[in-house]
């Protein structure tokens, strides 16, 4: 288990319309990580909830989105619709993927006639403390005073939000349940679950799923050999936001994406 310092994070809500070319010509720019971000996240829709979601492959008409398997749970059985970056909604279904250990991601699916730009899978085993990482997605709640919080369900791609912040903790030899491994210091807030943590190139590295101060305190750090932490570095880990490193999924279910 590797321990980094806690450092400060930058919240920017990006309100800006997203001007597309061609998918060809998206691959050769080199886009500012926020605008691919911004390009590559969609709000995963469902009757009485909604979570975040990135583009992780296109065939034809059909792109892919990978987001967490409890964004889903919220509706099960519900259908599901994609609120892509430039504010069109598309009915979504569920694509099967191999998942033996039941980490919390999924898939599901919509058709689009029109260009999104698609995800560059990177390497999260490269992440260690203080490694730069950018997290986005659409919070379901904007907070407008200490008394006063207002749903985003409407606002469309406004509520998009992108982060930065670093790697403060890398688990190597034991795991959070459900996938979870590496904790970072960017601020992630209800409804951005599901949405993506790149590196600095711009590369998916891991999927935004657990969030800071959890109310069950240190039961929710509890890893999946039933251990728990020290209280000292269960201080540590509270303050931080903690994903799902992408080579996760690659290593159960990226030819699910074929």
């Amino acid at each position: 288990m590797s321990i980094g310092n806690i450092g400060q994070q930058t919240v920017t809500e990006v309100n800006k319309s997203v001007t597309y070319t061609d998918t060809k010509s998206q691959q050769k720019d080199n886009l500012p990580v926020a605008e691919i971000a911004r390009q590559v996240t969609v709000r995963v829709l469902a009757a009485s909830g909604s979570g975040s979601g990135v583009i992780v492959a296109r065939k034809g008409k059909t792109y892919t989105v990978l987001t967490c398997q409890h964004v889903l749970d919220v509706d099960k059985g519900s259908k599901y619709s994609i609120l892509s970056a430039d504010g069109k909604t598309y009915q979504a279904r569920l694509k099967s993927m191999s998942n033996p250990k039941k980490v919390d991601l999924a898939l599901i699916e919509f058709d689009s006639q029109n260009d999104y730009k698609v995800v560059t899978l990177g390497n999260s085993n490269l992440l260690t403390n203080d490694s730069p990482v950018f997290a986005a997605g659409f919070p379901n709640y904007h907070t407008v005073s200490k008394d006063e919080i207002e749903d985003t369900r409407e606002w469309g791609t406004k509520a998009f939000t992108f982060t930065d912040g670093k790697v403060s903790m890398v688990l190597k030899d034991k795991s959070l349940p459900d996938g979870y491994s590496f904790g970072y210091t960017n601020d992630v807030k209800v409804g951005m679950s599901g949405g993506p943590v790149l590196n600095v190139k711009g590369e998916l590295v891991g999927i935004n799923g657990r969030l800071k101060f959890p109310i069950q305190g240190i039961e929710v750090f509890t890893f999946t050999d039933g251990s728990k932490p020290s209280q000292e570095i269960f201080e540590q880990m509270e303050p931080l936001s903690w994903a799902i490193p992408i080579v996760v999924f690659r290593q159960l279910a990226e030819k699910s994406l074929h």
